[in-house]
């Protein structure tokens, strides 16, 4: 092998593509743009105790153990499910959102998975006749893959497989846009590729290829290994740095009375568009998934004059991979430590149920499942006239559209009576005419009811948050 062989062989390396930092782990072609993708789904057929059988699929059963796992000492909530077809639609459109063309599908229901190759090998010699038959350049996995199942699989069909986990992360990748948000995507990536270097190319086994390279020196794979552990220590220690700035921000925050409401769900439920509509910011809003990565926080004028700040975050998604909820933590710390949190679902979508759900599982990873929530119906300028005029609001929900603006008045309105920093108080004032600034302040800071004037004196009265009334007490009747 010449050496621009060899350098073009080190530069299509994945493994030391990812060593340089910052990128994604996958180049250009890679990454799906264009290629032509086949899709496979499963589904597990489980007996319950009437021995009746029931099918269940694989990332159903794995929201059903994580609901076991934050219920301790009484039984599993029931959690709404993805049915196998309606999971194999999503893979579709993260498929499409990656820039792949789904080129075929198909959807395995089995007693249980197989441990060398998840699905056996029946069906992967159909998969691959069906591969082959339909030109496809790679395969889509909707569900995680261990490192042996992979290799396996892409010995018998002898094209590149890609697992749920690996096509989410590349999606994150090509949608990261500020330094923050490219090394939480890395980090994740790293750990996802740790346990898989293994098996990926004879050159990572061994130091050389010919007489007088070998010795007892350590393997290239022990090598990269080494340099994906120091990567990823660096990586963590500036995600760290990170961290520690956000928590001196939100300090700051923290010393005003200005409460925080993050908005969060399911991937593509339009928060960024509501987002924009609340704040009259010009964030990204797309069609795609996972279109906002990087937190964007933005002051809001409330009803009361209250301001408050509005964080817009990362998307949900079922069976969002723990690499990810781990290394976006620096992000997700907002949600945590917001006053209120705005659950936006999607009121025109089949699933809302399901998607609510798998918000919920996320929602109790991060421990904030108590905190003060009110749930927002989005979208509902894409429900037919008769559903929209059914529609009411109650305590704990109100029904918008972000893209209409339709209901964002009383969707600020409810914020304003839910928040409880800085509470708001209902006064009467008499403030004499001559103080100018202080009634200039009141008008711009406090809602006003009635107003009159007579002999000198300003007698009025207005709504307006703690601090307000307090700088002006000594006028308080």
């Amino acid at each position: 092998m010449g050496r621009s062989e060899v350098q073009k062989s080190r530069t299509d390396d994945p493994v030391r593509r990812a060593l340089r930092g910052g990128k994604a782990a996958l180049t250009h072609e890679e990454r799906g743009t264009g290629e032509r993708a086949f899709l496979v789904g499963l589904e597990y057929r489980v007996r319950s105790r009437n021995a009746a059988k029931k099918s269940i699929t694989a990332g159903a059963q794995a929201a059903r153990d994580a609901a076991t796992s934050v219920t301790t000492g009484a039984k599993a909530p029931s959690i709404p499910e993805f049915s196998a077809e309606e999971s194999l639609d999503e893979l579709h459109t993260l498929a499409s959102s990656a820039g792949a063309v789904v080129v075929g599908q198909v959807l395995q229901r089995r007693d249980r998975p197989d441990p060398a190759t998840l699905i056996g090998a029946g069906k992967l010699e159909e998969i691959a006749g069906a591969a082959a038959a339909s030109d496809a350049d790679l395969i889509l996995f909707d569900h995680d893959l261990s490192p042996s199942q992979q290799r396996n699989i892409e010995r018998i069909l002898r094209k590149r497989v890609i697992d749920r986990t690996q096509l989410i992360l590349d999606i994150f990748a090509r949608h990261a846009k500020t330094r923050e948000g490219q090394l939480q995507v890395e980090l994740a990536q790293l750990e996802y590729m740790l346990p898989r270097l293994a098996g990926r190319g004879v050159e990572m086994s061994q130091l050389g290829g010919g007489i007088g390279t070998r010795g007892p020196g350590e393997t290239q794979l022990e090598t990269d290994r080494r340099k994906i552990y120091r990567r990823i220590r660096h990586v963590k220690e500036q995600i760290e740095n990170v961290r520690r700035i956000r928590a001196q921000q939100r300090q700051r925050r923290e010393s005003a009375p200005i409460a925080t409401v993050a908005l969060v769900g399911y991937t593509n439920a339009g928060k960024s568009t509501l987002f924009n509509a609340m704040t009259k910011a010009e964030v990204l809003a797309s069609s795609q998934m996972f279109a906002t990565l990087d937190p964007t926080i933005r002051g809001v004028e409330l009803p009361s004059k209250r301001k408050v700040l509005l964080s817009d975050t990362v998307g949900f998604i079922r069976n969002l991979p723990h690499t990810l909820v781990s290394a976006f933590r620096a992000t997700l710390e907002e949600v945590q430590k917001a006053s209120l949190i705005l659950h936006v679902s999607d009121a025109s979508s089949p699933l809302t149920a399901e998607q609510d759900a798998q918000v919920e599982l996320v929602l109790k990873e991060l421990e904030s499942e108590k905190k003060p929530r009110l749930h927002v119906m989005n979208k509902i300028d894409l429900l037919e006239p008769k559903q929209r005029e059914a529609l009411r609001d109650d305590a704990q929900t109100v029904h918008v559209s972000g893209a209409r603006g339709v209901g964002v008045a009383t969707l600020l309105e409810r914020i304003d009576q839910m928040l409880e920093e800085d509470p708001i108080r209902r006064v009467k004032l008499r403030v004499p005419q001559k103080e100018g600034k202080v009634l200039a302040m009141l008008a711009a800071k406090a809602r006003i009811y009635a107003r009159e004037y007579q002999d000198g004196v300003v007698e009025m009265e207005a709504e307006a948050p703690e601090s307000v009334v307090r700088s002006v007490k000594e006028w308080v009747k």
